[in-house]
C-alpha cells in the first residue's frame, strides 16, 4: 500500500516540532502571566453541541463522525433512498470532530459550573477540524491557541486581550495589525440604512469584503435584496473609520453603544502602550453568528497571509445549553498560519534548529560507559543531550550529529579519562576546549541553552 494522509492534513519533523513548541510555549506563558487557567476538551463533540453555532456556512465544514458498528441499522430509509444526505446524518452520525474551541468551551461551564469561580479565565491550545479547501494557510486540521473569560460584562478584558495579542507578537518578532469592531456598530449600519432584518446577510457579505472587494459585495447586497441607496449608504458607513464621525452618521441606539464600547476599550487599552498597529475596522465582521460586541482580527504586515488571529465577545453562548446570563470574550492565536509566516519571514530563533545540543563521541566501551555517567549530570543542568549507542568511526559519528544539526559535541579520549575531563568541540566553528567535568557542570546556568549560555560566558 502507498502511504498518504488525508488532505489537508500534515506530519511534523522534529526541526518543525521544535519550532512549533516555541510558538505554543510563548503564548501559554502570557495566557499563564494574565491569569488564565489550563483546560481541554474532547476532540468529539456531540453534533447537536455544534450545529447550529457556527452559521450555515460553519455547518456545512463540519466533519461527521459515523455511528459504532452497523450505522446503517437505524438510517432513515426514506432519506436514504433519496439520497438526501442532509436527511441523513441525524440517523447514521451523533458525533463530530470539534469545529474550534469556543462552543465546547461554553457547553464546559455549563457542565462544570458548581466547580469553577466566575470571572473564569481559561486558556485552550488543540487541534480543531474544518472540511475547508486546503490552501495556503488554511488545513483541515489545525492548532487553535483559545483564551477566553466568562462570567463578566467588563470591558477591561476586551482591552487585556489587545495588549495579549501585542505582547506575544512582540515576542515573535512578528510586526502585526490588531483590527478592531463591535458587532454593534454593525448592527447599528443595518438599522441606519432600514436593513434590520437583513443584518446576518449583510455581515456574511461584509465578512468577504478582504477576499472579493467591494463591487464584491455590492453584487452579494444586491442579492441579498438591498436597494442601491441602501448599498451606497452602508459603503459610505463601511468607508468611515472615525468614530466619531461614524458617530455623526449613525441613526441608531445600538449603533452608538458600539462605537462607545468600542472608545472605552481603545482609552483602557492606552494604546501607546501597545507597540504593534491596533485599527478600527468597520467592515470587520466576524461570520460566526455568536458574536455581540467587540470582535478581534490579527493580520501580520510584510507577507500574504489570512488572518492569524481573532476572537470576539458574546453576550450568552452558554444560554443554548441551558445556563443564562454568562457573557464571555475571548481570542484565538491561528498557530498554523502564525509557523507559516515565521517560516517565510524567517523569524525563528536559530537556537531551535537544534533539538538535542550535545552529542556525545565515544571512542570505546570505556569512553562509552564514562558518556552515560558524564550524561546523567548534565541532563540535571538542563542540557538537552544524546549519547552515540556504541563505539564507532569518528567521521561516522560527526556525519551524525551534522545530519541531526547538533551544535555541540563532546569527545571523551583516553586522556579525558584519566584527567575526569571533557573536550567540547563547537560543530560549526571547529573551535574545542578542554574543560574539568565537574567544575564544568557547576558552571553551566540552568536556562534554555545552558551550554550555548557557557560557551558565549566564556568566550568573553
Amino acid at each position: 500500500m502507498k502511504p498518504g494522509l488525508p488532505k489537508g492534513t500534515r506530519d511534523f519533523l522534529p526541526e518543525q516540532m521544535v519550532r512549533r513548541e516555541y510558538i505554543f510555549n510563548t503564548i501559554r506563558k502570557v495566557f499563564r502571566n494574565y491569569g488564565y487557567a489550563p483546560i481541554e476538551t474532547p476532540a468529539m463533540e456531540r453534533l447537536d453541541t455544534l450545529t447550529g453555532k457556527y452559521g450555515e456556512e460553519g455547518d456545512q465544514l463540519l466533519f461527521k463522525v459515523l455511528n459504532n458498528g452497523d450505522f446503517l441499522r437505524k438510517a432513515d430509509e426514506e432519506a436514504l433512498a433519496k439520497k438526501d444526505s442532509q436527511g441523513l446524518i441525524p440517523s447514521i452520525s451523533k458525533r463530530g470532530l470539534r469545529y474550534d474551541l469556543t462552543v465546547p468551551f461554553a457547553r464546559f461551564v455549563v457542565m462544570n459550573q458548581n466547580e469553577l469561580s466566575f470571572p473564569f479565565k481559561r486558556y485552550q491550545i488543540q487541534p480543531v477540524w474544518r472540511a475547508d479547501r486546503p490552501q495556503k494557510g488554511r488545513y483541515q486540521e489545525f492548532y487553535q491557541c483559545d483564551a477566553d473569560v466568562v462570567g463578566s460584562d467588563s470591558l477591561m478584558y476586551e482591552a487585556e486581550f489587545l495588549h495579549i495579542y501585542d505582547s506575544v507578537f512582540t515576542q515573535f518578532n512578528l510586526p502585526v495589525e490588531i483590527r478592531v469592531n463591535n458587532r454593534k456598530i454593525l448592527a447599528g449600519m443595518a438599522e441606519t440604512i432600514g436593513a434590520k432584518d437583513q443584518f446576518l446577510e449583510i455581515t456574511i457579505a461584509i465578512d468577504k469584503w478582504d477576499k472579493i472587494g467591494a463591487e464584491g459585495v455590492k453584487g452579494q447586497l444586491e442579492q441579498f435584496g438591498l436597494t442601491g441607496a441602501q448599498i451606497v449608504q452602508l459603503i459610505d458607513l463601511l468607508k468611515t473609520q472615525d468614530l466619531a464621525r461614524l458617530s455623526a452618521k449613525m441613526k441608531s441606539k445600538t449603533g452608538q453603544k458600539g462605537i462607545a464600547e468600542l472608545s472605552e476599550v481603545f482609552a483602557m487599552a492606552d494604546l501607546d502602550q501597545i507597540q504593534n498597529e491596533v485599527r478600527f475596522v468597520p467592515m470587520l465582521a466576524r461570520g460566526l453568528n455568536y458574536y455581540t460586541g467587540c470582535i478581534f482580527e490579527v493580520a501580520a504586515k510584510g507577507v500574504e497571509m489570512g488572518s492569524i488571529g481573532g476572537g470576539g465577545r458574546y453576550a450568552d453562548l452558554t444560554a443554548v445549553f441551558g445556563m443564562k446570563d454568562m457573557p464571555g470574550v475571548g481570542i484565538s492565536f491561528g498557530a498554523e498560519r502564525i509557523y507559516d509566516v515565521m517560516e517565510e519571514l524567517k523569524l525563528f530563533p536559530a537556537q531551535l534548529s537544534a533539538a538535542v545540543e550535545l552529542l556525545f563521541v565515544v571512542f570505546d566501551d570505556a569512553s562509552h560507559r564514562k558518556a552515560i555517567e558524564y550524561a546523567r549530570g548534565l541532563r540535571g543542568k538542563g542540557v538537552r543531550l544524546d549519547v552515540y549507542p556504541e563505539p564507532a568511526k569518528m567521521k561516522k559519528q560527526m556525519k551524525y550529529a551534522d545530519q541531526r544539526n547538533i551544535p555541540y559535541v563532546a569527545l571523551i579520549g583516553s586522556e579525558e579519562l584519566e584527567q575526569g575531563a571533557l573536550t567540547l568541540k563547537h560543530m560549526k566553528s571547529g573551535e574545542q576546549k578542554r574543560v574539568d567535568f565537574r567544575a564544568f557542570r557547576e558552571q553551566l546556568q540552568e536556562s534554555d541553552y545552558p551550554l550555548r549560555q557557557w560557551f558565549e560566558q566564556d568566550a568573553n
